[in-house]
C-alpha cells in the first residue's frame, strides 16, 4: 500500500471515529397493510419486514413484542397492577390508578389481542410460539452476520378497551382509537444481545429503520401519527395541498399511506369527530393538532390552539439547547390516557401544555437518543422533565411569566441563592424517595421496582436532578454544552449511561465516573454541613464536614458585614479537575481537592472572624443534599 494512501485512509477513519461512535446497529424496514373495522374493531394486516443483521453474530431465533396481548385477564400487566395494588402508600394502592384492576373485568369484545396466522422467512414458513406479549420464532435457518432477511406475516388484532397508552373508546377523551403498540414489533438486538421484554407496566426500546404504512378505514376518520401522509389530496381531513384539488375516490374506506424515515416506531390514531390544526414552523417542520371536538366549547378550541401556537413559538429555543429537529412534521394528537410519545408525533389527554413539552421534549430523549428504557428509565423521563422545565419557563417568560433561574446556558444563579430553582419539584420529589426509605437504585429494571412510586420520582425526578446536579459539578455552561455534544454524537443511535458520561467527561475534562458510581448504581446520599468557625494565625478558619456517604465537589460562599462576598471552591480529588468560575464578579478561591476518604475539611478566609456574617454551602442549591439545615450557619454579632 503506499504511503499517500496509508494518509488518506487513517485520516478519514480519524474523522469517522470522531463523527460517529464505533458500535453496530440493526436495521428494520417495515411496509404494512392494514385493513380496519370499526364496527367489530379488529383489523387485518400484512407486514413485510426486511431485516439486516449488522452484527457479528449469528442468529438462530428472532423475537416480536405482541403488546395487545397484555389487555387481557391474568396477563402479567393485570397480576402486578393488582399485586401492586396491595401496597399502601400514605392510604394509596401503589398500583397505576389507569389499569388498577381493569384488565381483569374485561370482557372477550373488550380485551386487546395480536394473533399471528402465518410468519416466512425468505418465503420459507416459520416455527414460532407465543408466550403472552413475546412471539418467538426458532428460525428454520440461521440469520449469518451481515446479513440481510425478509419476513412476511399475515395477523390480526382487536383494539382493546382503553386502558393503558393504546386503546379505543376512553371515556376521558372521547377519542375512538389510540394505536400504539399496535403491531407486531421486531424486538431490539443489541450488543447486550436480545430484548424480549415483555409488557408489563413499561417502557420500550426499538430498531432504526423505515416505516411504510397503509391504513384502510372508514371515509368518515381522520388520522394522524407519526410519518409523512403520502397521499394528501386523495384523502383530504385538513391535509390537502393549499390550493390543489381533491381527488378522495367515493369508496366507503379511504387508504391512508403514511412514509416515516429513520425512526424506531409507528404511532397513529383516528376519530370520527378529531378537528385538524395545522401551524408551520418558519424554515420547519408542519405542525399538526388533532383533537376531539366539543360543539360550541371555545374554551377546548382555544386550549388546543394554544398548544399549536406554543409548538412554534418554543422550537427555536428547543433546537438551540438541545438539537435541531430533524423531521418535516410533529403531531399532537388527542388520545391515550395521559401522555405518551412517539416519533414525529404524542398521544396527550388533553391541551395541557406542560404535558405537550415533555412530550415532544421525548422526541430527543428517547425518540432520537433512543435508550432502552427498561434500563435506563432516568435518562428517558428525567432528561425529558429536565428539558420541560426549561421550555415551560422560556415559554412564560415569552407570555409575561414570571421566569425564576436560567434558561440553558446561563446556569442558575451562579453560585448565589435564587428565588426559585425550576428544578425544585424533582429536588423535593428525590427528598421524599429518601425520606420514605423506598428509594432503589438507578439501574433497577423499569419493571422490577417494589413500588410504582419509586419508580416514577427515580425515573422522572431523580432523573432529572442527575442533569441539574451535574451542571453544578461541571458548570451550568459546560452541562449545556455536554447536552449538544450528545446529541451531535448520539442521534439516532442507542447510547446508555456509559456512552453520555463519556461525552460530559470530554467536554468539561473532568472525570465523572464515580458521579455515575454513586448517583445511578447506589441510593447513597449527599449530605454536607458547616462544623465549626475559629480564628488562627490572623486568618478565619471553617471545618466544613461530610456526614452521607457520597461525595461531592463543594461551593462555600461566605458574606461579611459590609455586604461583599467570597467563594471559596473544593473539587473533590475524584474528579481530577475542576469547573470553571461561574461567578466572574465574586472572589472565588480554588482549594486543592478534598480527598473523599476524609469526612472533615477546612477552608480560610483573610477576614477577621467577626466580620462574617453568613456562611452557606451551595446557596444554588443544585447539590441534592438531604439535610440542607446545617448548610447555612448566619452569626449575629
Amino acid at each position: 500500500m503506499q504511503k499517500g494512501s496509508l494518509t488518506l485512509i487513517l485520516a478519514l477513519l480519524a474523522l469517522f471515529s470522531q463523527a460517529q461512535p464505533d458500535r453496530w446497529q440493526q436495521r428494520v424496514k417495515y411496509k404494512m397493510d392494514i385493513d380496519m373495522d370499526v364496527n367489530t374493531n379488529r383489523f387485518t394486516g400484512k407486514q413485510e419486514l426486511e431485516y439486516t443483521n449488522n452484527s457479528p453474530d449469528t442468529l438462530k431465533r428472532i423475537y416480536y413484542h405482541l403488546y395487545w396481548n397484555a389487555f387481557q385477564p391474568n396477563s402479567n400487566m393485570d397480576q402486578r397492577s393488582r399485586e401492586l395494588g396491595k401496597i399502601s402508600i400514605n392510604n394509596r394502592p401503589d398500583w397505576d390508578q389507569r389499569v388498577k384492576d381493569r384488565i381483569l373485568n374485561l370482557k372477550p369484545d373488550e380485551i386487546g389481542y395480536q394473533k399471528i396466522q402465518s410468519l416466512k422467512m425468505n418465503g420459507v414458513e416459520q416455527k414460532f410460539t407465543v408466550q403472552e406479549t413475546i412471539l418467538v420464532v426458532d428460525l428454520s435457518r440461521p440469520i449469518l452476520p451481515h446479513s440481510k432477511v425478509t419476513l412476511n406475516m399475515d395477523f390480526e388484532a382487536q383494539v382493546p378497551l382503553q386502558v393503558r397508552r393504546a386503546g379505543r373508546d376512553n371515556p376521558n377523551t372521547g377519542v375512538r382509537y389510540s394505536m400504539s403498540q399496535w403491531y407486531p414489533k421486531l424486538c431490539e438486538y443489541d450488543y447486550e444481545g436480545w430484548h424480549p421484554t415483555l409488557y408489563v407496566a413499561r417502557e420500550f426500546y426499538g430498531v432504526w429503520g423505515d416505516f411504510d404504512v397503509t391504513i384502510r378505514i372508514d371515509k368518515n376518520y381522520t388520522l394522524g401519527g407519526t410519518g409523512y401522509l403520502q397521499n394528501p389530496n386523495a384523502i383530504g381531513h385538513g391535509y390537502e395541498t393549499p390550493g390543489a384539488k381533491l381527488t378522495v375516490p367515493n369508496t366507503p374506506k379511504l387508504a391512508w399511506r403514511f412514509v416515516a424515515p429513520e425512526v424506531h416506531d409507528f404511532m397513529w390514531a383516528a376519530d370520527p369527530e378529531y378537528k385538524h390544526l395545522v401551524r408551520q414552523v418558519p424554515n420547519g417542520p408542519t405542525i399538526h393538532v388533532l383533537y376531539n371536538y366539543k360543539e360550541n366549547d371555545a374554551k377546548n378550541d382555544e386550549a388546543w390552539n394554544r398548544v399549536a401556537d406554543a409548538a412554534v413559538e418554543v422550537l427555536p429555543f428547543i433546537e438551540k439547547n438541545f438539537g435541531k429537529y430533524p423531521y418535516k412534521q410533529y403531531s399532537f394528537i388527542h388520545g391515550g390516557d395521559g401522555g405518551m410519545e412517539y416519533p414525529m408525533s404524542t398521544l396527550i389527554s388533553g391541551p395541557s401544555l406542560g404535558t405537550a413539552f415533555h412530550e415532544w421534549m421525548h422526541t430527543w430523549y428517547q425518540m432520537l437518543m433512543g435508550t432502552n428504557e427498561s434500563l435506563y428509565a432516568w435518562m428517558d423521563e428525567g432528561f425529558t422533565s429536565y428539558a420541560e422545565s426549561l421550555v415551560s419557563e422560556y415559554y412564560a417568560g415569552l407570555h409575561g411569566g414570571a421566569q425564576t433561574t436560567h434558561a440553558a446556558g446561563t446556569g442558575p444563579a451562579k453560585g448565589e441563592a435564587s428565588p426559585e430553582n425550576i428544578h425544585k419539584g424533582a429536588y423535593d420529589g428525590y427528598f421524599y424517595l429518601v425520606k420514605s426509605g423506598r428509594e432503589e437504585p438507578m439501574t433497577t429494571h423499569a419493571d422490577h421496582f417494589e413500588t410504582n412510586m419509586a419508580y416514577s420520582i427515580a425515573a422522572y425526578s431523580k432523573g432529572e436532578v442527575f442533569l441539574e446536579q451535574l451542571g453544578y459539578i461541571t458548570g451550568a455552561s459546560v452541562r449545556d454544552a455536554v447536552l449538544l455534544d450528545y446529541y451531535r454524537l448520539w442521534h439516532f443511535k442507542h447510547p446508555n449511561v456509559n456512552d453520555f458520561i463519556r461525552v460530559a467527561e470530554n467536554r468539561s475534562g473532568i472525570q465523572l465516573d464515580w458521579y455515575r458510581e454513586y448517583w445511578v448504581n447506589t441510593t447513597k446520599t449527599i449530605d454536607y454541613g458547616v462544623d465549626s468557625l475559629y480564628q488562627q494565625d490572623g486568618a478565619t478558619k471553617i471545618r466544613l464536614k461530610r456526614t452521607g456517604k457520597m461525595p461531592m465537589p463543594v461551593d462555600v460562599v461566605i458574606t461579611f458585614k459590609d455586604g461583599s462576598k467570597e467563594l471559596h471552591y473544593v473539587p473533590l480529588d475524584l474528579m481530577f479537575g475542576g469547573k470553571p468560575e461561574e461567578t466572574p464578579k465574586m472572589n472565588r478561591t480554588v482549594y486543592q481537592p478534598w480527598k473523599w476518604t476524609q469526612p472533615q475539611y477546612e477552608i480560610q478566609t483573610k477576614k477577621p472572624l467577626q466580620e462574617i456574617v453568613k456562611v452557606e454551602i451551595d446557596p444554588s442549591q443544585r447539590m441534592a443534599d438531604v439535610n440542607r439545615k446545617d448548610n447555612l450557619l448566619e452569626l449575629t454579632w
